[in-house]
């Protein structure tokens, strides 16, 4: 899963007000909506960072 956050997207904030946003993030990281938007509370909106938070990287 590294790999995948090195691309250019992984670089914008994940924005958890767009669904088809939310939907993709947790698809890509492989968690449910609630993890997610647990994660983005807990350490901001970056990609990288959530996908650290929640142990994909």
């Amino acid at each position: 899963m590294a790999e995948d956050l090195k691309a250019p997207d992984s670089q914008r904030p994940i924005d958890v007000n767009r669904v088809d946003e939310v939907q993709y993030w947790c698809e890509r990281l492989g968690v449910s909506e609630h993890a997610l938007r647990q994660a983005v509370a807990d350490v901001g909106a970056s990609a990288e960072q959530v996908a650290v938070h929640l142990g994909k990287c």
